[in-house]
């Protein structure tokens, strides 16, 4: 019986990929496309492109920006004066036809359809850049057409507010409600083509692509000869790093030359993932070995992350950790800050640094010092620029913001992570650095012998049983057997507070009440330990992982680097052993 969720698609590369695997009786492939839809969240979608209602398609980009359209014109009266912005990356997938570019022309052919003005980017943009217009053209929302560092086959639709933040809930909710009530194309959201010639199409590239650069800027630079390496792995970010570097009046970077190209099959690298460390930067370190480069910086695809290495004496490459860079980010913002504005108490008053909650607490131990405000918040940044928004609607100044998974924010401008001023930013951080005569692992050794050492350590086990993961979790809250009883000592640390924000409970806040958000939909516990350790447990909303964050925080003058790490990494053993159980529970370590 005919469905109309299942509609015929227009693209003769996907209907050929269905047919191919009727021909070939491939009922489990084809229940895999056909039989769900791409659930709509709070980070949009990202899927595999392909066909059916499972994958990135023409059809489902269709039927998803159909259903967002209709979600803005109820929610903003003045919709079809103000518009949207459309951005998209450099991914293709040739079985299947499917691209960012073909995905966001027929995005932009639905709003038109519907008379709703487009500033559709006509080439390839970092991420960052779709908040930052939305903020600086006044728009009711953005979208970006990216899948970021996820393997080659995947794309995604992440979406943001008028306020240039990613959306939270109940947008989610709604939109996702409004994609089913908008299923069956309208007659012209096929009309890519005709779509931009409409006068209601214009393209920001050349004005966004100056403005953001102009209001990123910390300091009028001075000029520097530092040799700094660049990788964008084969993303978007090669053009742009090298216009933000020119803008900071910094010596140009070293282009990777097998990764500055956009190529979707990121042919060089197995993961396109900077994060990954030295696997995906070994290129980068072979160039700066050869141009006498002692820093390498490098962007994901999407160019909203930053990852950096610098070369020690002992001629290795130490790959920062995204707590270290963020440690480093945040010194040189409020340094900065502090240059152009002196002694101004009030100044002081109204700053603000925001860190997810299981990023490293660098930030809460400099703004205890220096007398500016710090605040956590869930993690990701679709928390983060909605929180940074609420600050600056109420006259704040929010200075910076990172995560430990190698994001920064450094400019209200792009309410997100952005990989692109991250970069230029710490290429002005250098410069200034290698000046004064100090290399980054001594400036991050610095920055704890004044603030306190902050030692992470970060890790996974994968688990595909929802079963065993609800388990596990719920036995930490029935310790003993006992309900809403959580555990006091993890083999010999003992704990001092525990926030389970599944539940809502934080023993550290009157009637035990967590502040932050809650949500029963996701696993996420956090221990606070007497000896200035902090641990959280949390699973992933797109894998089949329980991740866990640890770090032990010391008072300044606690400088023995030794005793720490093994205290770490000793917490570490006693919580594995204890709260994780993964020979009990059957549990995978993280791949080395």
């Amino acid at each position: 019986m005919y469905n109309k969720t299942f509609l015929p698609p227009q693209n003769p590369k996907t209907a050929s990929m269905v047919q191919d695997l009727v021909r070939n009786g491939a009922v489990e492939a084809l229940r895999k496309c056909l039989s769900s839809r791409m659930e709509f969240g709070t980070a949009g979608l990202r899927a595999a492109m392909g066909p059916g209602t499972s994958c990135m398609n023409d059809l489902t980009i269709i039927q998803t920006t159909q259903g967002f359209c209709c979600y803005l014109e109820e929610s903003f009266a003045d919709f079809k004066d103000r518009g949207v912005v459309i951005g998209y990356d450099a991914r293709a997938h040739p079985p299947s036809g499917g691209c960012s570019k073909r995905f966001a022309s027929l995005a932009a052919a639905v709003f038109i359809s519907r008379g709703v003005p487009v500033h559709l980017f006509s080439d390839i943009t970092p991420t960052p850049f779709v908040p930052f217009t939305v903020l600086h053209l006044r728009l009711c929302a953005g979208i970006m057409v990216t899948a970021s560092h996820n393997p080659k086959q995947d794309n995604g639709y992440k979406v943001y507010w008028r306020n240039g933040a990613q959306i939270v809930s109940p947008h989610d909710k709604g939109i996702a409600k409004a994609i089913e009530e908008n299923l069956e194309p309208w007659p012209k959201s096929w009309s890519a083509e005709e779509a931009l010639k409409s006068p209601l199409l214009n393209d920001p590239y050349q004005d966004i692509h100056t403005q953001c650069f102009m209001e990123n800027e910390l300091l009028t630079s001075t000029g520097s000869e530092v040799k700094i390496v660049h990788t964008s792995v084969h993303g978007v970010g090669h053009t742009f790093v090298q216009s933000a570097f020119k803008a900071f009046d910094l010596h140009p970077p070293y282009a990777v030359e097998e990764q500055k190209d956009p190529d979707p099959e990121f042919p060089t690298v197995k993961y396109p993932n900077p994060e990954e460390g030295e696997g995906v930067l070994t290129l980068s370190f072979a160039l700066a070995e050869k141009e006498g480069a002692g820093v390498v910086l490098a962007n994901d695809p999407d160019a909203d992350r930053l990852a950096a290495a610098e070369k020690e004496a002992s001629g290795r490459w130490r790959v920062f950790t995204g707590n270290e860079l963020g440690a480093l980010l945040g010194w040189w913002m409020f340094r900065c800050w502090k240059d152009q504005n002196c002694d101004d108490a009030a100044a002081l008053k109204n700053l603000y640094m925001l860190s997810s909650t299981v990023s490293s607490k660098i930030l809460r131990a400099i703004a205890l010092k220096e007398g500016f405000h710090y605040e956590e918040t869930l993690t990701g940044f679709k928390w983060m620029g909605n929180r940074a928004q609420d600050l600056l609607d109420q006259g704040k100044t929010v200075l910076f913001a990172f995560e430990e998974a190698i994001g920064y924010m450094c400019s209200p401008s792009v309410l997100d992570k952005d990989g692109v001023s991250a970069a230029a930013i710490a290429g002005e951080m250098i410069s200034y650095l290698a000046k004064e005569g100090f290399t980054l692992s001594e400036q991050v050794e610095r920055i704890y012998k004044e603030y306190g050492y902050h030692i992470s350590k970060n890790s996974y086990f994968i688990c595909h049983d929802q079963q065993v993961i609800r388990s596990l979790f719920e036995r930490l809250r029935n310790h003993g057997g006992r309900g809403d009883s959580y555990p006091t000592e993890c083999g010999r640390f003992s704990i001092s507070a525990v926030r389970d924000l599944t539940t809502g409970y934080d023993s550290n806040q009157p009637g035990n009440k967590a502040v932050l958000p809650t949500s029963s939909s996701s696993q996420m516990i956090t221990f606070t330990f007497s000896n200035g350790g902090v641990a959280t447990m949390r699973t992933s909303g797109t894998e089949p992982k329980i991740k866990y964050y640890t770090e032990l925080c010391a008072a300044p003058g606690n400088s023995d680097v030794t005793h720490l790490k093994k205290e770490l990494d000793d917490l570490v053993n006693a919580i594995v052993e204890n709260f994780f159980e993964p020979e009990k529970n059957k549990l995978q370590p993280k791949p080395e």
